[in-house]
């Protein structure tokens, strides 16, 4: 995967942590927004890192809302357009396929479909044809919990990538779906 960028994650909680580039950029982080009534989490792109890759699109933010006790409803939006420019409301689960069951797909604002291929260690996410991300377990003795490798196709939708990344994460954590 020459020329992909590559983001390590520190901390290993869905709903908080951080993703730094190889020269220790900060490029993303997940945190709590607020908890009253419902539980929200943000998720920001970070200006310094992305003024440095000029092919990243899209808003800087994302946010994921979850219903009454972390409850099996959650919606993510990417600020600051409006709710409905990206909106999951569900995660679609791939069919008989063994290969494929555990996949999660979304669409994309510029209205690309992208699915995640899902393992307990490994994430890969496809266009229709290409891989454009992967994100896996970093081994116990590494510093890191986890590698997000993106492909150079991939860079533009990079928010979108780590916003649904972060979605599937939270919802092997909450033990959501199959």
């Amino acid at each position: 995967m020459s020329d992909s960028h590559v983001l390590l994650q520190y901390g290993d909680d869905p709903f908080n942590n951080t993703f730094d580039d190889l020269e220790g950029r900060r490029a993303f982080s997940i945190t709590s927004a607020g908890h009253l009534p419902n539980a929200v989490y943000r998720l920001t792109r970070e200006p310094a890192w992305s003024q440095r890759h000029p092919s990243i699109m899209g808003p800087g933010k994302s946010y994921f809302y979850f219903g009454p006790d972390i409850a099996k409803v959650a919606r993510a939006y990417q600020a600051p357009a409006e709710p409905s420019s990206f909106f999951i409301s569900s995660w679609i689960f791939g069919g008989a396929d063994t290969a494929f069951r555990r996949s999660r797909y979304f669409t994309s604002q510029a209205g690309k479909d992208y699915k995640w291929r899902i393992s307990p260690s490994r994430m890969e996410l496809f266009d229709s044809r290409t891989i454009l991300a992967v994100w896996e377990l970093s081994h116990p003795d590494d510093e890191y919990h986890a590698r997000l490798i993106i492909r150079p196709p991939g860079l533009p939708v990079v928010t979108e990538i780590v916003t649904t990344l972060a979605m599937n994460r939270m919802a092997q954590q909450l033990r959501w779906g199959p």
